[in-house]
């Protein structure tokens, strides 16, 4: 086993808040730059720009397929899994779920884009908002298709599971939550984890190049794999957060 250093929300241009140099070349070579290992492609409800990622770098470094699902709630939910397909099947059911239409003259144009950089087409679905799913429903088929499912940057008033619920619901089976980079591990660990019943990981957000890596987490894992990475999370069987 060894250390893996994790960057698990990284926007491409696709999503219509992000840079549109979020472009899979660039955001390869940025964490290839900040030394990291493991990124995870976590566009706002797609994840159309993840194949293109992971083409640029294979071999290089993981990247986990993933998306940042916005539930009927307000709640951002990161969904990360290792196969392509699973992140693809979750993205049928947000389409299905996910009301409106992007207005490029208010929320900007959201280019699908290929392993060259060159922009294939337009998503024309309202991306930055909300689905009509609930939180619970989301985190449950994030976790029945093998995902992992971590509350997005809980410290964070808007978008964030307490800010928009007041609570994280101790029902619902959550693999970890997020602080962004405003709060060290150390405070996320202190305020939110519950006395150790949530895994605290920090991640960057990034939605522009020189975002990338700002913040990141350190796992001691056998494979930068989803599995492995939830048993750090869980800190079972030698697997754990670092930093």
């Amino acid at each position: 086993m060894r250390e893996y250093v994790c960057d698990l929300h990284i926007h491409t241009c696709l999503s219509p808040c992000a840079s549109l140099d979020m472009s899979p070349r660039r955001i390869v070579a940025e964490a290839i730059r900040m030394g990291i290992d493991v990124i995870g492609i976590t566009d706002h409800n797609s994840a159309e720009n993840v194949a293109a990622v992971s083409q640029v770098a294979d071999q290089v470094l993981t990247v986990l397929a993933g998306l940042e699902v916005t539930s009927r709630e307000e709640v951002h939910i990161l969904a990360l899994y290792d196969d392509l397909e699973a992140a693809l099947d979750l993205q049928v059911l947000v389409y299905e779920n996910l009301p409106g239409k992007n207005d490029e003259d208010i929320f900007g144009i959201q280019p699908i884009v290929n392993a060259d950089d060159e922009v294939e087409g337009f998503s024309e679905r309202l991306l930055i908002g909300a689905t009509t799913l609930p939180f619970e429903e989301i985190v449950e088929n994030i976790r029945r298709g093998g995902g992992l499912a971590i509350a997005a940057h809980v410290d964070r008033e808007a978008f964030g599971v307490i800010g928009q619920l007041g609570f994280v619901p101790p029902d619902v089976e959550l693999d970890g939550l997020e602080v962004s980079k405003a709060r060290t591990r150390e405070e996320g660990l202190k305020e939110y984890s519950q006395d150790g019943r949530y895994a605290i990981i920090r991640s960057s957000d990034a939605h522009r190049p020189e975002d990338i890596g700002a913040v990141t987490t350190t796992f001691f894992l056998e494979a930068p794999v989803c599995v492995e990475i939830g048993m750090g999370l869980r800190n079972e069987a030698g697997r754990r957060v670092v930093a």
